[in-house]
């Protein structure tokens, strides 16, 4: 029998309320922590004062609740357009040091699509990369890469040619299944240096889908959440409540017991028309193997 002793979170954004609320939600629900969007309006980093930080920082205190990660998730053709590239490392750079001051060292994000061949855009992505792990490297922190837009053996052979684990890996099984079909539980074991954070989330591919169709690439159009979700809702996958989907949870979470995997299993939830039904129902899903 599966037994986790991971702490719980949720994606606040999910709860489609505003943040403070949310975090209240969040603890109503049985959360340990929060994973918090900080791109733009009240949580981007430009309009948090150090005061307001620390304000922000006791308010989730008080409730009682940690922070699992920030996302410093720009969308767009995430890493891959390197006249784009500086003022979005220094956006990224900006999120790191706003999780440090509310009391977390990882950042999830997308970077694209790495490129099978080391092409303009695969130089692009591995310079961007390379200049924030070693930023990240030098506070002890991490810039996690969700899982999803590429088979596993592939991102981690982009990886291994970065310094350090500055820039690691924000695991999601849901994306694998449901965009390249790519097994998540030989996933966790084939990127298991790199996990520093993960989503719990489920789906089901119902064709296939061209990956660069749902992330973007250059020459495609950029990506955005609100595109994925609408993918995720009419086809060509299906993003469905915890256990109704095809990631085997058995498995998965054994996987990550069996790679010493310590950290958070954070809920995220993109569709569905009462996400705090399912968030809840996912929290008790969670709570079933612990």
């Amino acid at each position: 029998m599966v037994k986790l002793t991971n702490s719980i979170g949720v994606i606040t954004d999910s709860f489609r309320v505003p943040v403070r609320e949310a975090l209240v939600k969040a603890k109503e629900v049985g959360a340990d922590g929060v994973q918090i969007y900080a791109v733009k309006g009240e949580m981007a980093p430009e309009n948090l004062s150090a005061e307001a930080r620390k304000e922000l920082k006791k308010y989730i205190d008080d409730l009682g609740l940690q922070i699992s990660a920030l996302v410093g998730d720009f969308g767009g053709h995430g890493f891959q357009d390197s006249k784009a590239n500086p003022e979005i490392i220094e956006k990224s750079k900006r999120v790191m040091d706003l999780a440090f001051d509310l009391g977390t060292n990882i950042v999830t994000t997308h970077i694209g699509i790495v490129p099978h061949e080391e092409n303009e855009i695969f130089t692009a992505m591995q310079t961007a990369c390379e200049e924030l792990s070693q930023y990240a490297n030098g506070m002890g922190g991490h810039f996690a890469i969700e899982t999803g837009p590429e088979p596993s053996a592939h991102l981690k052979s982009f990886l291994d040619t970065l310094t350090g684990h500055g820039v690691a890996v924000n695991f999601d099984p849901a994306n694998m299944v449901m965009v390249t079909g790519d097994d998540p539980v030989q996933g966790v074991y084939t990127l298991k240096d790199y996990i520093v954070h993960t989503h719990v989330k489920d789906g089901r591919r119902l064709r296939e889908v061209d990956p660069r169709d749902v992330y973007g690439m250059l020459g495609y159009e950029p990506m955005t959440h609100e595109k994925i979700a609408e993918m995720a809702t009419s086809g060509p996958f299906v993003e469905l409540p915890l256990g109704e989907g095809d990631v085997d949870f058995d498995k998965y979470f054994q996987a990550l017991i069996d790679i010493g995997y310590t950290g958070y299993l954070t809920i995220e939830r993109e569709v569905g028309q009462s996400p705090e039904v399912d968030i809840r129902k996912a929290v008790e899903f969670i709570k079933r193997y612990k």
